[in-house]
């Protein structure tokens, strides 16, 4: 069975070392001697200020809104996983969806603008797939508007725009760290912020509020990565470049071999690329589901990233509709992508792709 991805486990030998500190010290969760080395080694591999690491990446949302005091409306992309638009239901805040450019699939601009109204307090943006936004257009907009952005930027790991980490950018950038992304801590997340009082705050809201022993600034929540999740991430960090590098490989495979045949998301010229995701837009809903059928039939599992569209779903007020969303949500897979795919699998769903798509009306 191929699935559109696969954990990578680091040697185990290595993870056993950082276990073998767990067991010495005693020391489990609670910012622990491993996720203090975790938050400063990552601060420096990423070139970002302050990291702090969470439980997960829709905590870390979560934690971000709170810190920024957000209320109201929030504007954000009906085209992400789900957790960008739950994050917010959960506490209290209404998303209003600005439609996607039907080329990046980032969230565009132009219709930001169009949906702005007195009860907005934010924006939040997500590089879809790593694709990094249009970060200073934005910028202009919410300053323009008085409003916080944070971004999502949980497929976003060590992508840099214009020679520096896109991370920087916004109030608050968010990442996930689950067991699927390229780099993990089998469980967890991560708030990147530049102002140095925001961070503190975040640091007490993480542990239910908790300054010191008497006393309790904040409502927070426990959103605090624990001891073993922070050894996963040291032990994987080492990995990285080793990782992307043959992740790039298959990437140019398939762009190779796919080229002309199917709609490839536009990169912005900016950015770097992470090869997280090879996502591919068929011609509609049924050439995309006969590709999906074609693969499952050999045991592999392309993912429908991201399918349904968010403004679809039922717990969504205002309702609203995002036509390019959706749109985009019907005809598009992920392809597998990760280290350990082999050439011989990555031959097999490359031709599988061209034998649906090249004879279709």
């Amino acid at each position: 069975m191929i699935n559109v991805t696969k954990t990578y486990l680091p040697d185990k030998e290595k993870y056993k070392k950082y276990v073998d500190q767990i067991y010495e010290n005693g020391w489990v969760t609670n910012n622990g001697p491993l996720l203090q080395e975790l938050e400063k080694r990552l601060a420096e591999f990423l070139g970002v200020k302050n990291i702090v690491l969470v439980a997960n990446g829709t905590v870390a949302l979560e934690v971000a809104y709170r810190t920024l005091a957000i209320t109201g409306y929030v504007i954000t992309t009906p085209f992400s996983f789900v957790a960008t638009t739950s994050s917010l239901v959960t506490n209290g805040l209404k998303p209003i969806f600005a439609d996607i450019n039907p080329t990046t699939l980032n969230i565009d601009p132009e219709n930001i603008k169009n949906v702005i109204t007195q009860n907005t307090s934010a924006i939040v943006p997500v590089h879809v797939f790593g694709n990094g936004c249009e970060v200073e257009e934005i910028e202009t907009i919410a300053k323009e508007n008085n409003l916080k952005v944070i971004y999502d930027a949980a497929h976003a790991f060590d992508v840099k725009y214009k020679g520096q980490s896109i991370l920087n950018y916004g109030d608050i950038s968010t990442l996930s760290f689950h067991a699927t992304k390229l780099f993990h801590t089998i469980e967890g997340g991560a708030l990147i912020i530049n102002d140095d009082k925001l961070v503190q705050k975040a640091r007490y809201l993480i542990n239910f509020g908790i300054e010191n022993k008497e006393s309790i600034p904040e409502l927070g929540t426990n959103a605090k990565m624990n001891e073993f999740e922070a050894a996963m991430g040291l032990a994987l960090l080492d990995d990285m470049e080793k990782l992307k590098s043959k992740r790039k490989e298959i990437y140019g495979k398939y762009s190779q071999k796919l080229k002309g045949l199917v709609q490839f998301q536009e990169q912005n010229d900016d950015t770097t690329l992470n090869y997280s995701y090879f996502p591919i837009i068929l011609k509609d809903t049924k050439q995309a589901e006969k590709v999906q059928q074609a693969l499952n039939d050999k045991d592999i599992f392309p993912r429908r990233y991201f399918y349904p569209s968010l403004d679809t779903l039922s717990y969504i007020e205002p309702k609203q509709y995002a036509p390019i969303s959706r749109n985009i949500a019907s005809r598009i897979l992920c392809l597998p992508l990760f280290a350990e795919l082999s050439d011989i699998n990555c031959e097999l769903i490359s031709r599988t792709v061209f034998e649906c798509v090249k004879d279709s009306p």
